[in-house]
């Protein structure tokens, strides 16, 4: 993949989060790939894809800047800044992740999110 490739799969993830679009996030992934959270994990599409599904039935108003993307080989480390608004209690949240996401054969095959609300 060039640069160019990763840096769209990697902005087709984000407006994918911002539509909840689990099928679109998904397909971007290799059929065992791995999306990791704090405290979670899923593997395979199916679970990446019930993964945003029921993320998005309960935030709303997602709102994500890519601050930067450095490419090295099949390796991208993203820096994003992340805004929702969970629907039970209207509490609007932030954060800023760092994310690695290894690519294989043009896919996602693991995708680890570190995330800190607190700063």
């Amino acid at each position: 993949m060039t640069r160019e490739d990763i840096q769209a799969a990697i902005a087709q993830a984000a407006q994918a989060w911002v539509e909840g679009d689990g099928d679109r996030f998904a397909s971007l992934f290799t059929p065992d790939g791995e999306f990791i959270v704090p405290r979670d994990c899923w593997v395979g599409r199916d679970q990446i894809r019930q993964a945003v599904i029921d993320y998005a039935s309960a935030y709303s108003d997602v709102k994500i800047d890519i601050r930067q993307i450095v490419v090295d080989g099949n390796l991208a480390v993203v820096e994003w800044h992340w805004e929702d608004k969970e629907n039970a209690t209207s509490q609007h949240n932030q954060a800023d992740d760092a994310i690695a996401v290894d690519f294989q054969n043009g896919l996602i095959s693991r995708w680890r999110e570190y995330i800190d609300s607190k700063t």
